[in-house]
């Protein structure tokens, strides 16, 4: 099977933004406008985290999730802030395909089942947010890797996928933003636990990053940020004006990681299928 490649695109307020670890948010720009350069270039799906929506206890992505699902027509998956059936209803009734699960599912594991049996196991996927201990072991956290759970990851992946979980979005917190490359040993410990579809998320610097993870692991999906994000501002492709508010440091002087080395979803997809790699043509 393909493996798929999926821009993430955290929400803060209107704005695209992007931090590392998951702080030090910059607002990069109009997430709907992204989403649809992303589709026209080759995007298998689109997830949408609203990466304040925990901390206030809300999500207001469905204004958004609507805009988007006029113009683009590839799978739209969207977290952050849920925590009732009535929130996954409203955002999957908005056009969201698939919702992502964190705090929610940590607060009241029993949630998974219920939102597995209300709306089907493949539109439940779980996020977790997992950082290393000094003892090698990897603890799950919330809120953007700053609240403590004190659940292993290896046994908690096994839980919510018994639950009922359809698929697993897996965040290294420590590499998240980095661009030093993903966590294998993090990746590889949850692929041989679970059998339904994960996603990583969090470290890609470059091609050969995404190259490394999908030879050495089995996953399903590669989530992906900064490399995409900032392929389509240095180049131009896409424009933000009027922006005020938020760290808008980036957009500018353009100061981007020195590990980094941007590329498109187009030029990735050709990079990784001349390695034999089986992605979906762009």
């Amino acid at each position: 099977m393909s493996v798929r490649i999926i821009p993430r695109l955290d929400i803060k307020g209107p704005n695209l933004v992007k931090g590392i670890q998951l702080e030090g948010l910059r607002v990069l720009g109009n997430p709907s406008d992204f989403a649809e350069f992303y589709y026209q270039n080759g995007a298998d799906e689109i997830i949408y985290m609203d990466v304040v929506a925990s901390l206030y206890e809300r999500n207001s992505l469905n204004k958004l999730i609507e805009e988007t699902a006029k113009k683009v027509f590839i799978p739209i998956t969207v977290g952050g802030g849920l925590r009732k059936l009535e929130d996954l209803n409203k955002v999957l009734c908005a056009g969201a395909d698939k919702v992502v699960i964190n705090t929610a599912a940590v607060k009241n594991p029993s949630f998974v089942n219920e939102a597995a049996r209300e709306f089907g196991s493949s539109t439940i996927v779980i996020a977790i947010e997992a950082i290393k201990q000094s003892n090698g072991n990897y603890l799950a956290y919330t809120d953007n890797g700053r609240e403590f759970t004190n659940l292993n990851v290896e046994e908690w992946v096994t839980r919510v996928v018994d639950n009922g979980a359809g698929e697993i979005v897996i965040t290294s917190v420590d590499k998240e933003g980095t661009a030093e490359g993903f966590d294998i040993e993090l990746t590889s410990r949850i692929s041989k636990k679970i059998s339904v579809p994960i996603v990583a998320h969090g470290g890609a610097g470059n091609s050969e990053h995404v190259r490394h993870l999908i030879k050495n692991c089995n996953v399903d999906a590669v989530s992906i940020s900064s490399l995409f994000h900032y392929d389509v501002i240095q180049k131009g492709s896409y424009s933000y004006h009027d922006q005020t508010e938020g760290n808008t440091d980036f957009l500018n002087y353009r100061r981007i990681n020195k590990r980094l080395k941007p590329i498109s979803i187009t030029d990735l997809k050709k990079t990784l299928i001349e390695n034999n790699i089986d992605v979906r043509s762009p």
